[in-house]
């Protein structure tokens, strides 16, 4: 795999299933480094390094999820090694994974086994309210309330501008979002959510139900928006099932997806 854009942590088992991890506004591949030790060696993380952050944060970050999608599809679609692979995105993270799987299918390439979409409620025809924001102080501001580990460094004034053009990149990306109706996925979907998220209600989350012809499964877990950071172990396992899940479904019943 592309070795600029994907990254990986550790050595995984030969056989493990590949789960790509595409990070939150702001966010870069390293978001994804204990979920990967929680999983190794059965699941290889494989992480998604946008451009514009941490060792690529000389390039130009791209303003557009749609964009993003196309450019991660792309090669996906030209690795051509087998290992059957997962998606999981959390929050900006679960547009882009959704859309790229999404790419995927109508383009006839292979599409990831399971799609696990984290804090994000389901697209609709318009931008969500909070991610249309005026100026670098709102951006920080809903930051700084959606909380995450290390949230308390963007009080610093030079940190804060050295994350600033990947954020506002970001949200310009997620203001400037609007679903397409298209065909349903044919992939079976995890939506994961905290029960006290400031921005993504536990029914907005559900509403990924229709966005695919295969199962849906909902899992709530206490914490708001970045409830993954103290329930660690409880996603890693929700993880691990769901990609052996899809796995053995795939071996049992070919292209079917339970």
């Amino acid at each position: 795999m592309d070795g600029q854009w994907f990254r990986r942590f550790g050595d995984p088992e030969p056989d493990a299933l590949r789960l790509i991890c595409f990070p939150h506004a702001g966010g870069a591949a390293s978001a994804y480094l204990p979920l990967s030790r929680s999983l190794r060696p059965h699941v290889e993380v494989r992480a998604v390094q946008y451009p514009g952050r941490q060792d690529r944060r000389l390039e130009t970050p791209v303003a557009d999820i749609g964009e993003l999608a196309a450019i991660v599809a792309g090669k996906l679609a030209a690795d051509d090694a087998e290992t059957p692979f997962a998606f999981f995105g959390h929050s900006m993270g679960a547009l882009i994974a959704y859309e790229t799987a999404r790419i995927l299918q109508e383009r006839g390439a292979r599409p990831p086994r399971r799609l696990f979409l984290s804090a994000r409620g389901a697209p609709g025809p318009g931008p969500s309210p909070h991610d249309v924001l005026a100026d670098d102080e709102a951006i920080l501001a809903a930051v700084r309330r959606l909380g995450g580990t290390g949230v308390e460094l963007l009080d610093d004034p030079e940190l804060a501008a050295m994350v600033l053009p990947a954020l506002r990149a970001d949200y310009a990306a997620l203001a400037a979002y609007s679903w397409t109706p298209r065909e349903p996925l044919d992939v079976p979907v995890t939506v994961l959510c905290g029960d006290t998220d400031p921005v993504v209600a536990v029914e907005e989350a559900a509403g990924w139900r229709t966005y695919t012809r295969a199962r849906t499964e909902v899992r709530v877990f206490p914490g708001g928006h970045f409830y993954l950071d103290q329930q660690l172990g409880d996603v890693a396992e929700t993880v691990l099932r769901g990609v052996r899940s899809a796995s053995a479904a795939r071996a049992g019943n070919g292209a079917r997806h339970d």
